[in-house]
């Protein structure tokens, strides 16, 4: 391994250590829950999910275990729902 590709891992694990750097913009999941498949998708600061609740409540178990995964790498996490 050169040099070069050691000062690319070790400028990685030090932006990794530094969640601030990071600002997520749009992303999207799948996730298989107990009752079906679900597409979750964040855009804008936005959560989204194909989910009947989510449809009626604008939140649901799918969304709500995104920002537990992500944690507080996302803008407006609520702590309560991280930890």
């Amino acid at each position: 391994m050169g040099s070069s590709t050691i000062s690319k891992i070790e400028k990685a694990i030090q932006y990794a250590h530094e969640r601030n750097r990071f600002e997520f913009q749009e992303f999207t999941v799948r996730i298989h829950g107990m009752h079906g498949d679900h597409t979750v998708s964040y855009r804008s600061g936005e959560w989204h999910c194909d989910c009947e609740h989510f449809v009626s409540q604008r939140d649901c178990s799918h969304t709500i275990a995104c920002e537990k995964v992500l944690g507080e790498m996302l803008p407006g996490a609520i702590p309560a729902l991280i930890h």
